[in-house]
C-alpha cells in the first residue's frame, strides 16, 4: 500500500491499531520480560481496544527502567538483549550500540525484517529530498553510531544510491578526499563536522566544499541543521540543500523556513507524547509539546515498546506549506541536558540557537560550564564563548552584553560569558558536547 497520501489521517490511525493488537499478542506469549510489564499493568490483549486505551495502560520504558534491567541481569548485555527483543536471539543478524559515554551502552538488535522496514523508512526521507539512484552519498557519520552508523550506510541502498562508508573516524582529510575523488554529490554527517569541514577543505583539498559538488547535505545527531544561521552558512559555503535528522524517522522539507521534521513511518512507528516528569499522556494536536513515546509496529529485534529516547519535542499536525504529508516535529532539548535556572528550564540546543546566531562575531562553538551536577544552575550561567577570528578584543563586552540580552529575551536566563580564542574548544567528528562538567575536575 502507498503510503505518503495516507500519513496522519484516520485511515493510517486503523493500520497501526491492528499492528499493535498483533504485537501485543505477539509480546505477550512470546516474551516473559513485556508478559510481566502488560500483566502488572492490568493489559491482556484483547483489553487494548483502542490506540488511547494503549496509551494510558502500558508504562512508559525508559533510560531507568532500562539500568534496573541491566542490574537485575548482573550487567549481562547479552541477557539484556533477549528480554528486550520480540523474537528469538538467533533471528538477529545486525547490532548497534550507543557509545556508553553515561553509562553501559544500549543496543539495538536487528533482524532481516527490522532491516527492511528500516531500510524503507530512510529511501523514504532520501526520496523526499531528492536522492534518487545513481546519486553518491559520502556517509560521514561516527560508524560505531548506533543507528546513524553502519545500519544507516546499510539503509541507505535501498533509495538505489551509492554509499561510501568513510565514517568519521576517517578524519576530515579522508572525508573530503573521498567526496572529491569519487564525484560524491550527497554528504551525510553531524552538522558541527559539516562546518569543520568548510574550513578543512582549502588545505587538504586546495579549493573551498562550494567547489565538490555537493548537492544535499544530510544532518542529525545534535542540534544545527534546523537553526536559521547554521543552516543558512552551511547552504551557502557547500551550494547545497540541507535536510534535519534525527528523534525518530523524520527528514525536514525545504521551505525556506524551518518547518521541523517530516515523520515518515506512520505505519511501521507509532508515536505518542506524554509529560517529561510525569509521562502522563499529552494531547497529540498543534503545537503541542512533549516527550515522543515510540512503539515499533513491525520490530523484532528493533523494539519500542512505549519507549522513550530523551528528546522533548514540539509536534505540528496542520498541514506543512511545503505540501508535503506526515505531522512535522522540531526538537526542543534532552531530557538528560536538561538545566533548572533559577526555575527557568533550559535546553543546551535553545543556547546553540542564541550563539549561532551572531555567527561570524563568534565561531559557534561554546561550553556550558557547570560547577556542580543538574539540573539545578547556581546563577549566572556560565558560558565559554569563542570569539570570530576577525573580532578586536575592544568589542568582546559589547557583543557580550548583546549575547546576553537576546537570551535573557528568548530564553529568560542571563549568562556570565568568559571569551575564549577561535579553535579553543575542541571539535568532535561525531556529537558535540555542550557540557563541561567543571564539578568532575575537583
Amino acid at each position: 500500500m502507498e503510503m505518503e497520501s495516507i500519513l496522519n489521517t484516520p485511515e493510517m490511525a486503523a493500520i497501526q491499531l491492528e499492528k499493535l493488537r498483533k504485537l501485543i499478542v505477539r509480546l505477550h506469549e512470546g516474551k516473559p520480560f513485556w508478559r510481566e510489564r502488560m500483566e502488572k499493568a492490568g493489559v491482556r490483549p484483547g483489553k487494548i481496544r483502542t490506540l488511547r486505551d494503549f496509551g494510558r495502560s502500558v508504562p512508559v520504558f525508559d533510560k531507568a527502567q532500562r539500568r534496573k534491567l541491566t542490574e537485575e541481569c548482573g550487567m549481562d548485555m547479552a541477557r539484556v538483549v533477549d528480554c528486550l527483543i520480540g523474537v528469538p536471539a538467533e533471528k538477529l543478524s545486525l547490532m548497534a550500540a550507543t557509545s556508553g559515554t553515561t553509562g553501559e551502552p544500549t543496543p539495538y538488535p536487528m533482524t532481516q525484517n527490522d532491516i527492511e522496514w528500516l531500510s524503507e523508512n530512510i529511501a523514504r526521507m532520501h526520496w523526499r529530498i531528492g536522492v534518487r539512484p545513481g546519486d553518491r552519498i559520502v556517509h560521514a557519520f561516527g560508524l560505531s553510531m548506533w543507528l546513524a552508523g553502519v545500519p544507516y550506510a546499510q539503509f541507505s541502498q535501498r533509495s538505489g544510491a551509492c554509499v561510501f562508508p568513510v565514517g568519521a573516524e576517517g578524519g576530515t582529510e579522508r572525508i573530503l578526499k573521498f567526496a572529491s575523488l569519487f564525484k560524491a554529490n550527497v554528504l551525510a554527517c553531524t552538522p558541527s563536522l559539516a562546518e569543520h569541514l568548510i574550513t578543512k577543505a582549502p588545505e587538504a583539498l586546495g579549493f573551498e566544499v562550494g567547489k565538490l559538488g555537493i548537492k544535499r547535505l544530510f544532518c542529525g545527531g545534535e542540534p544545527g541543521a534546523g537553526i536559521p544561521e547554521v543552516r543558512r552558512n552551511l547552504e551557502s559555503a557547500y551550494g547545497a540543500r540541507l535536510s534535519d535528522h534525527g528523534a525518530g524517522f523524520g527528514i525536514s522539507c525545504d521551505h525556506p523556513e524551518y518547518q521541523g521534521m517530516h515523520h515518515v513511518a506512520d505505519d511501521t512507528v507509532l508515536c505518542e507524547l506524554v509529560d517529561p516528569e510525569t509521562y502522563e499522556p499529552v494531547r497529540f494536536e498543534d503545537g503541542a509539546k512533549g516527550l515522543p513515546v515510540f512503539t515499533t509496529l513491525e520490530g523484532e529485534g528493533f523494539l519500542w515498546f512505549r519507549e522513550t529516547i530523551g528528546d522533548v519535542c514540539q509536534v505540528f499536525t496542520e498541514p506543512c506549506p511545503c505540501g508535503a504529508t506526515g505531522f512535522r516535529y522540531r526538537i526542543v532539548g534532552r531530557v538528560d541536558d536538561m538545566l533548572k535556572v533559577k526555575g527557568i528550564i533550559v535546553y543546551p540546543a535553545a543556547i546553540d540557537g542564541v550563539i549561532a546566531g551572531f555567527m561570524p562575531r563568534v565561531t559557534g562553538e561554546f561550553r556550558i560550564v557547570l560547577s556542580e551536577p543538574p539540573p539545578r544552575v547556581v546563577p549566572p550561567l556560565k558560558l565559554k564563548v569563542e570569539a570570530g577570528k576577525d573580532v578586536p578584543a575592544a568589542d568582546l563586552p559589547g557583543l557580550a552584553r548583546e549575547i546576553g540580552e537576546r537570551m535573557k529575551s528568548r530564553l529568560k536566563i542571563t549568562p556570565g560569558i568568559e571569551w575564549v580564542d577561535p579553535g579553543t574548544l575542541t571539535r568532535s567528528m561525531n556529537k558535540t558536547r555542550f557540557i563541561e562538567k567543571e564539578y568532575e575536575k575537583n
